[in-house]
């Protein structure tokens, strides 16, 4: 299956073991890994990449994204579908490259991604959790349409500090 997702210059294409590089290079960035759980390990190293790649390549239907910017890798966004009781509602996690930045590409990939959730993957509620600290994070959210929903008082335990988890969704048709 060949899922591409285009909006002006941004693109969502999936995975090619080529981008392992450019992945690592970006992912291996204190300013990025602060952002992510720590399953998102850092250093970040270009094996780190290349399994990461390799896992979701073959996913059916594609829910990992690459993010492309001008024809450019720049970073990664995913939908994971719910299970059981939560099988129409899907977390929505994504991360951009630190030269990337403020020039609206998470704000389009986010869009993007929503959209072919509520259309091809039939999900009713897409939801994520953003640190508190992760403000940039908060207002893409925000301009995409999903709602605060809560704060979840020191929810999040990153480097051995306690930080408070802002929760949004937006929901199919709201």
């Amino acid at each position: 299956m060949n899922v591409e997702l285009t909006s002006g210059d941004i693109k969502l294409r999936e995975f090619k073991l080529s981008d392992a590089q450019r992945f690592a290079e970006l992912a291996n960035n204190e300013q990025i890994s602060r952002n992510l759980r720590d399953g998102f390990p850092n250093p970040f190293t270009y094996k780190h990449a290349e399994e990461f790649i390799q896992r979701w390549m073959a996913l059916d239907p594609v829910t990992v994204f690459a993010i492309e910017y001008q024809g450019e890798y720049v970073g990664n966004i995913s939908l994971s579908k719910g299970k059981d009781v939560y099988r129409k509602s899907a977390e929505i996690g994504y991360f951009i490259g630190e030269p990337y930045w403020n020039r609206g590409i998470a704000t389009a990939a986010v869009n993007l991604i929503t959209e072919y959730g509520f259309v091809d993957l039939d999900i009713v509620r897409v939801h994520t959790g953003v640190y508190e600290h992760n403000t940039a994070s908060q207002r893409v959210l925000e301009k995409c349409g999903f709602k605060k929903e809560g704060v979840f008082q020191k929810a999040v335990f990153k480097r051995n500090k306690f930080w408070n988890e802002v929760r949004y969704a937006k929901i199919n048709g709201v």
